[in-house]
């Protein structure tokens, strides 16, 4: 008995090991933030990227695993998985509270369903991080948060549990309230919540420190306020945007545009607000605010010097998300070059998330997210073979 004890443990430690040193090769590494490596490996050891080249040998002990394409895990800039739920029924509907327009306070950590299907599916599809939270319509709808698909309880998957308030400027937030029901309305109300507690943090009364520890509203927007916090603002049409940039210069808010539908005709204004843009998906629906769209948003503001990432946004029907792999290969094909588009959904949303230490790209050091493609990542019969969280194989997909 003592015997066959001492071999289980034994087993299992060399299961833990094996699991916690990984070799993967490839005839492809895209690294993001350097050139391709040409028949490399990646080595993983304890959930980080031990090392990277063509000229690695792979250490006793590592369980290797072969592909012909490996890129950083994907990073969705802006979604709502996980608070949209796939049942598209109520009971899984946490991504907006229509009891008023005015809410960031919610915290989105307290809403985030970590085991919601769409959370299985993106992973399945490579990605590997989800910056997700209270969705659209609303003047502020709540907070944002950054979470590792991986299965776990909230705890455990969340990279940043407070990430940007989420606003929104545009037609969407009169068809959820009475008022504001104009878009003139909606600036007077914004200006208003934000000119309140900039008065109260410009007060400095002796007393003012704890009343405010209670007023969650108030604590939020002065952390807009003090720019310890992004101001992510939909607005796609060009009047939207100009609104956003003129609310965000008047605050002094560091501000992220999403969406963006017409930001390809605000080049300079973006450019002189020093704003961040998360551009709609490539293949969205060219209707209401997002009319003049066109799919060569990306590659016209990345081609003008504007960093951009791609989201997957928010899709009122069923499956209730889109994939970000396929919306940047739709944007190769409306002209962003094949190296920008790889870029707008690991390395320029993870700088846009204060992350790139971390996630983003494949360097040393950073978390182990990888995915293993069986081709081009932008070829529609690519398929990610495997997908690897934090240095643990999270996903093993048929490829043959």
């Amino acid at each position: 008995m003592l015997k066959k004890t001492i071999n289980t443990i034994i087993a299992l430690s060399l299961f833990i090991v094996s699991q916690a040193q990984i070799a993967v090769r490839a005839d492809t590494v895209f690294t993001v933030t350097g050139k391709p490596v040409v028949n490399g490996i990646v080595l993983i050891r304890d959930g980080k990227i031990e090392g990277v080249g063509a000229d690695i040998s792979i250490p006793n002990g590592y369980t290797t695993y072969n592909a012909k394409v490996v890129t950083p895990g994907l990073i969705d800039a802006r979604s709502v998985v996980g608070f949209s739920g796939a049942y598209n029924v109520p009971s899984d509907q946490d991504q907006l509270e229509k009891s008023s327009p005015i809410q960031p306070e919610l915290r989105a950590v307290d809403a985030y369903n970590p085991e919601d299907k769409l959370v299985e599916y993106v992973r399945r599809n490579g990605i590997t991080t989800l910056h997700t939270g209270h969705g659209i319509g609303a003047l502020f709808s709540g907070q944002t948060m950054v979470v590792k698909t991986k299965a776990g309880i909230t705890d455990d998957v969340t990279v940043k549990p407070l990430a940007m308030i989420a606003m929104t400027i545009g037609p969407s937030v009169s068809a959820n309230y009475t008022s504001p029901g104009t878009k003139g309305k909606q600036i007077a109300m914004l200006r208003t919540e934000l000119l309140k507690a900039q008065t109260t943090m410009k007060a400095g009364l002796k007393d003012s420190a704890k009343a405010n520890s209670a007023d969650l509203k108030q604590q939020m927007l002065q952390m807009l306020l003090k720019r310890e916090v992004k101001a992510l603002i939909e607005a796609n049409t060009a009047v939207d945007i100009m609104d956003a940039i003129r609310l965000a210069k008047e605050f002094n808010l560091m501000l992220v545009i999403e969406g963006g539908a017409e930001a390809y005709r605000l080049i300079d204004q973006i450019k002189a607000a020093h704003a961040e843009v998360i551009v709609h998906a490539t293949m969205a629906r060219a209707m209401g605010d997002m009319l003049n769209m066109t799919m060569e948003n990306a590659a016209i503001l990345t081609k003008a010097g504007i960093p951009v990432s791609i989201e997957s946004g928010y899709e009122g029907y069923v499956p209730k998300t889109r994939i970000v792999l396929f919306e940047a290969a739709a944007a190769v094909r409306y002209g962003l070059s094949y190296e920008d588009a790889l870029k707008a959904i690991t390395i320029n949303p993870a700088r846009l998330l204060g992350l790139d230490k971390q996630i983003g790209s494949i360097e040393k050091g950073k978390d182990a997210d990888l995915v293993l493609f069986n081709g081009d990542p932008f070829e529609y019969t690519t398929k990610p073979c495997m997908v690897i969280i934090d240095g643990k194989v999270e996903v093993q997909n048929q490829c043959q």
